[in-house]
């Protein structure tokens, strides 16, 4: 993302959380482990798609809840968790990173950083690699939280960190991309990275999918070579738009999407949605769209305060794919579905409010947040879910705050974090 300066249904409470945490997804080689439990272990989803073939009915209820340090201030990101072997791994505002017992919200471990954690963690089977605005990212071992190796920066990182065959790859604030070893955190090489903040990218096959092109290349999206340390195609992104879409991958097709104040002269956002060739960047299709914040949302949002908050979400206006059909959740008030291979309209639905997080699908439902009025007594912002194949709302739950970042899915869980620093894991009423 562009820098734009350029059961057990109790409640807990944790004062010594902070205010703020931001929960991340995560990469494993594997997707899902032995026995009942299964793990969320990708950002996004497996390549990025947002779903699970795991199916969860609503009606929906708490499993258990916390709430993170009460009276703090209010959240502006909270992404996705890494669940792995029935524990919950995150990153917080306070400068330390959590393991919980997915199942009770036991504190397993705690590793103290020295600045907020907020960045997407990786996880493979012996370790867990995060950044900090501390400057440094960490290699901790996953069973303990014992520190293996830390790697320093000039600046914060808050970005996605994956690792990649032998290869560690994260980027810092406005700094560079690095590309460490596993083993040790050893430099292999860097790019310099002199504009994003808050970057996400998506590695297959060697190719890392991402905004950051060469210099000179202005807003962009390209396919970089990870191991012959060059670009194969860049593409432009429309003018007055920032790319901030974690991309989407089926087969030879890759979708993303932009957004920004563009040149629009009614003061709503342009959303421009892609389709595109992996291996040439040869456009299949675009659709470009105008923002609508709802009814009511319209006279309570103002469109670009909400376009640079939802700047610090990773996974903001990452598409889901269920079957032929892409489903954008933009941050305003539009649920939008395209078939995915030609770009015609397959649904939408329209809320009073705008949407506050990416979706998921799980089975054949999509799961996604909507905010409130923001009044006392007012209408609470929710969490919803609308049927993947034509968009009728089939379920809605009042929640405090706004969901951000995407609900994840691990076994028979929802779950997922609000701006009101409540962490939610949801279950099955039956």
């Amino acid at each position: 993302m562009q820098d734009v300066r350029g059961g057990d249904s109790a409640q807990r409470t944790v004062p010594a959380l902070a205010a703020l945490f931001v929960l991340m997804g995560a990469l494993l080689p594997v997707a899902v482990h032995g026995g009942a439990s299964q793990d969320w272990v990708m950002f996004r989803g497996e390549e990025g798609r947002g779903i699970t073939d795991t199916r969860i009915q609503p009606p929906l209820a708490v499993k258990w809840q916390l709430q993170l340090q009460a009276g703090g201030e209010q959240a502006r990101s909270f992404n996705p968790p890494v669940v792995v072997d029935d524990t919950i791994y995150f990153g917080s505002d306070d400068g330390n990173f959590y393991a919980l017992d997915v199942h009770s919200g036991y504190m397993r471990w705690i590793f103290k950083a020295q600045a907020p954690v907020n960045s997407v963690p990786f996880a493979d089977q012996d370790h867990l690699y995060f950044g900090s605005n501390d400057g440094h990212v960490y290699a901790v071992a996953r069973d303990t939280g014992e520190e293996r190796w830390r790697f320093p920066t000039e600046y914060t990182v808050q970005s996605l960190i994956l690792r990649y065959g032998d290869l560690v790859m994260f980027t810092s604030d406005r700094g560079n991309t690095h590309f460490v070893t596993a083993d040790g955190g050893r430099e292999v090489h860097y790019i310099p990275n002199p504009v994003w903040s808050f970057h996400t990218f998506q590695v297959y096959d060697g190719v890392m999918y991402w905004a950051p092109g060469p210099p000179g290349s202005g807003a962009s999206f390209g396919a970089y070579d990870v191991y012959e340390q060059g670009y194969l195609w860049v593409k432009r992104t429309t003018p007055g738009l920032n790319w901030y879409s974690f991309p989407a991958l089926r087969g030879d097709e890759l979708f993303y999407s932009a957004a920004g104040p563009g040149r629009t002269i009614t003061g709503n956002l342009l959303f421009v949605y892609y389709a595109v060739d992996r291996l040439t960047g040869e456009e299949l299709w675009r659709m470009e769209e105008e923002s609508f914040f709802g009814d009511a949302g319209e006279r309570l949002y103002e469109p670009y305060r909400v376009f640079v908050d939802n700047l610090q979400l990773l996974d903001y206006l990452a598409p889901a794919l269920w079957r032929n059909t892409v489903i954008y959740t933009s941050g305003d008030a539009v649920v939008r579905a395209f078939n995915s291979r030609t770009g015609r309209e397959a649904w939408r639905h329209t809320f009073l409010y705008p949407t506050s997080s990416a979706p998921t699908v799980a089975g054949d439902r999509v799961y996604f947040g909507v905010r409130g009025d923001g009044v006392p007594g007012g209408r609470p912002p929710r969490l919803v879910a609308l049927s993947a194949q034509n968009g009728k709302l089939l379920w809605e739950m009042d929640l405090e705050g706004a969901v951000l970042s995407a609900p994840v899915v691990a076994g028979k869980y929802l779950i997922f974090g609000t701006d009101e620093n409540y962490f939610y894991v949801m279950e099955e009423v039956f």
